[in-house]
């Protein structure tokens, strides 16, 4: 079985910016289904369990597409890892929200939630996330948890779980001239760069297509000096 990861680089789904990705994630969804109502897991970790967040996710997802929606909740201990491992293995899709990235794989890995999503990922389960949701999956992560946390007024690269080779920028429309600068100080080879509305989806750990609903997908990089960026189609 095929196995998927769609990053979306950022967007607003409550107002349903990325709704044209969400028909593409829903379709995926569906087609994993087979006969049966396709089942869609929100984790909004990285937003501290936000439920107006998955809220809004259920308006797209179910309102919009027909899925059911679920949300796994390990911030606050409403749900012990029992229950969030039937969801997990009841999904079809499994949809991490955005917001601070460090905090959301740190509360994973404490809980032991990043051993289940990986094995999810691995029986082709459909993986798809938006800003902290979809750069954690790389083997590098350009992300902003310190100017989050009032830390730095930096950009910082850490550390993501490395299911995707290399390295994953979003809102890339708004850091383009910091991740540039970033680039050329040699902290970073290349990554992809995506845009806010826009996604770009890996098959089998290889990148397969963009799904645009409105921005774009680059990949840059620094070859000897010269910052190259190319346009992922």
């Amino acid at each position: 079985m095929e196995k998927k990861i769609i990053a979306i680089g950022g967007g607003e789904i409550k107002n349903k910016t990325t709704l044209k990705i969400d028909e593409y994630i829903a379709g995926l969804a569906k087609l994993h289904a087979g006969d049966k109502r396709a089942n869609a897991l929100f984790i909004g970790t990285a937003s501290h369990d936000s439920m107006p967040y998955f809220n809004s996710f259920r308006k797209t997802y179910t309102s919009v597409f027909d899925i059911k929606a679920e949300v796994a909740l390990i911030v606050y201990g409403e749900m012990n890892m029992e229950k969030i491992a039937g969801k997990i293995e009841a999904a079809d899709c499994i949809y991490v929200g955005g917001g601070d990235t460090v905090y959301m794989l740190e509360k994973w890995k404490e809980v032991g939630l990043t051993k289940l999503l990986i094995e999810a990922y691995e029986k082709g389960k459909i993986i798809c996330g938006l800003s902290a949701g979809a750069i954690c999956w790389f083997k590098d992560m350009y992300t902003d948890y310190e100017i989050m946390r009032g830390q730095s007024s930096e950009y910082v690269l850490r550390k993501g779980l490395g299911v995707l080779d290399g390295a994953m920028c979003p809102h890339f429309n708004e850091r383009e001239e910091d991740f540039t600068a970033a680039l050329k100080k040699g902290e970073i080879a290349g990554a992809y760069c995506v845009e806010n509305d826009c996604a770009v989806e890996f098959t089998d750990g290889k990148m397969t297509k963009v799904i645009s609903a409105g921005g774009n997908a680059y990949y840059m990089e620094n070859k000897d000096g010269e910052i190259v960026k190319t346009e992922l189609l």
